[in-house]
């Protein structure tokens, strides 16, 4: 993207975790790096950072670009970012994401 155009990539959390916090991380069950900074707004966003390692946020990236890419959703539309967070919300704290129906994931290459 041009310097100077008014847009900025979103920041990555998965760039690790710099402040050496650790959590016990309920996605894994067992004490790893926690994130630098809350992830999520609101309560869900206070409970990943209480509660998810840096290790099951990358994992967590990954399924987020697949929900986005197979629904088909705009991320700047509440309707997204409520379908997002209601995968997120399941993924770390549910019995795990259901992928969407009919998806076949890449083959290797």
């Amino acid at each position: 993207m041009a310097e100077g155009c008014g847009h900025t990539a979103p920041p990555r959390i998965s760039g690790g975790n710099k402040s050496g916090r650790k959590v016990f991380c309920l996605k894994f069950q067992k004490e790893l790096p926690g994130l630098d900074t809350s992830p999520w707004p609101g309560d869900l966003g206070k409970r990943i950072f209480e509660s998810i390692s840096v290790d099951a946020w990358k994992l967590w990236e990954d399924r987020m670009k697949m929900i986005l890419n197979e629904y088909r959703l705009m991320p700047w539309q509440k309707e997204a970012q409520d379908l997002v967070a209601k995968h997120m919300e399941d993924f770390f704290f549910g019995e795990g994401a259901a992928l969407p129906p009919g998806y076949v994931p890449q083959q290797a290459k």
